[in-house]
């Protein structure tokens, strides 16, 4: 599994409007949620985390994940066919499959699901929950994952032949988190604990006055 980070201090800039400074604690926590989904789900032997941020790669070894390096200016695409280059070695000729760090609310069943779905095409994807990107790619052997994540990826993938496994996967598996209304409906979905705590010392911190247009807390299950 390779899961592309970008720098917290980077990440997610269409929260920053709405959520100002917790944008940069909310990437963080995202990341986190979703590196101990994906370390929880049976099958998963290893993890690839490629960033560039001194903090996540950190962190993913703690939680047991190898780190590649990200090359500044080499774009997700290009972090992404870094970790499957790794994977390669990781396990020759094996599968691989790359997953966005956005997913807050991901179980770690519906990944194990939908990925013996996805094995057993040449090339698969998931689409996210606006039908436009996509949080999972997957191919048979590392050479063959050909990325084309960024706007308008699911019909990118699919154009390249990759097919789309949307009917099986759950919830957490699409519900990438861009944009404030991507995160509300992700908490009424469930997120992790990270995600969870976050927005329960946002919800302290905020005056009492604005609580009321804060976004609620809810742990996953």
């Amino acid at each position: 599994m390779v899961l592309p980070v970008k720098p917290f201090a980077s990440g997610k800039s269409r929260l920053a409007p709405e959520l100002g400074p917790w944008r940069r604690e909310l990437a963080h926590a995202f990341f986190l949620d979703t590196l101990r989904a994906v370390r929880a789900a049976p099958g998963i032997r290893w993890v690839v985390v490629v960033t560039a941020d001194p903090l996540a790669a950190s962190q993913a070894r703690t939680m047991g994940a190898f780190v590649q390096q990200d090359t500044p200016g080499a774009g997700l695409n290009g972090a992404v066919r870094a970790g499957a280059a790794l994977s390669s070695v990781l396990n020759p000729g094996g599968p691989v499959a790359a997953l966005t760090a956005d997913l807050p609310g991901l179980r770690p069943r519906e990944l194990e699901r939908t990925l013996a779905q996805a094995h057993r095409h040449r090339r698969a994807f998931v689409p996210d929950h606006t039908g436009a990107g996509t949080t999972v790619l997957t191919a048979r052997v590392p050479g063959a994952l050909s990325p084309c994540f960024g706007s308008g990826s699911a019909g990118l993938h699919a154009a390249s032949g990759a097919v789309s496994v949307e009917s099986g996967a759950g919830e957490g598996l699409r519900l990438d988190v861009d944009t404030p209304e991507d995160l509300a409906l992700a908490v009424r979905h469930g997120v992790g604990p990270f995600t969870t705590a976050v927005l329960r010392m946002r919800r302290a911190m905020a005056p009492a006055a604005g609580r009321g247009q804060e976004v609620p807390a809810s742990s996953s299950s």
